[in-house]
């Protein structure tokens, strides 16, 4: 897998209202398995899995995670084996949802912990006897750290200056943090957090180096982390019915849906051409659409 090679992102026009004008950046078309920041925050991290002798990557997420299905996948183009440990060890004898399969099926081997422990991260006892016998890379839960935010740095171009405002889902912060080293002059980055973690908020008010004005909403802050509303689900699907993009229901599809809240109770006060960072993620849907079928709930529809 060559990591410099990219496929044209197109960003696509979406609509004019109240006089602003928003444009989308489908990151999401970056690869059909490794996609929007996915993709941006793994690149260097596998490249300096290259650059030493470690015999494998192991990294954190929770049961539909996103993040470790990406991994997993890039570690089955790149024939590195990959470990992914899984929040909950009740998880271990029950049957895997469609995203830990996906993560089994491209050769990621699955350790589930106890909530307690997973807390700790790399820091627990039993992690850092694994990580030590196995020598292995460690890369954080989100895939968040200093090699992810110089991927994701790489996500505006030239051709980006033209916005006036750039907008972006906040989860672990690193994809935020990448774009405020890349933003031009003059431009504004909004961050619409979708955990309430001050962790994020303060990592984020450390390290953004940015001269650019900044700072983060909370419309998008719509019920707990990992979770969305029936209100969300159905403003997905008539998303894509009026503009054929797929949304995920816990980054993209929570973005859309506080900007637009914003817009038409005319609240929006952040320029007047926007650019919104789609970050991919849609491998969730299936997973998410489970859960909501089990509970006699709207799904989101997938073409």
């Amino acid at each position: 897998m060559n990591w410099s090679i990219l496929p044209k992102i197109p960003t696509q026009f979406l609509a004019t209202i109240h006089g602003v004008s928003f444009f989308i950046k489908r990151e999401d078309l970056i690869h059909p398995l490794i996609s929007g920041n996915k993709f941006r925050k793994l690149k260097y991290n596998f490249i300096d899995f290259d650059s030493n002798k470690y015999s494998g990557i192991l990294t954190f997420g929770g049961a539909f995670s996103n993040h470790l299905t990406a991994t997993a996948a890039a570690g089955k183009k790149m024939n590195i084996q990959t470990h992914g440990v899984i929040r909950g060890e009740e998880l271990k004898n029950k049957p895997l949802n469609p995203s830990l399969s996906f993560c089994k099926e491209n050769g990621m081997k699955l350790h589930f912990i106890s909530r307690e422990n997973y807390r700790l991260k790399e820091h627990a006892l039993e992690i850092r006897e694994y990580v030590a016998k196995m020598n292995l890379k460690v890369i954080p839960e989100g895939g968040t750290n200093e090699l992810a935010v110089k991927g994701c740095a790489e996500i505006l171009d030239l051709e980006d200056a033209t916005f006036d405002t750039i907008c972006v889902a906040v989860g672990t912060g690193g994809t935020f943090l990448g774009l405020s080293k890349s933003i031009h002059q003059g431009q504004r980055l909004i961050g619409f957090p979708v955990v309430d973690d001050r962790n994020v908020i303060e990592h984020i008010q450390k390290n953004c180096v940015t001269t650019s004005e900044w700072q983060l909403d909370n419309s998008a802050l719509i019920g707990a982390y990992g979770k969305t509303s029936d209100e969300i689900v159905h403003f997905i699907n008539n998303f894509y019915k009026n503009h054929q993009i797929l949304l995920d229901p816990l980054y993209t599809g929570k973005l859309l849906f506080g900007i637009f809240a914003l817009v038409k109770s005319s609240k929006w006060n952040f320029g007047k051409k926007v650019l919104i960072i789609h970050t991919g993620g849609l491998q969730s849907i299936e997973g998410f659409n489970q859960i909501q079928k089990r509970k006699s709930k709207p799904c989101i529809y997938v073409p």
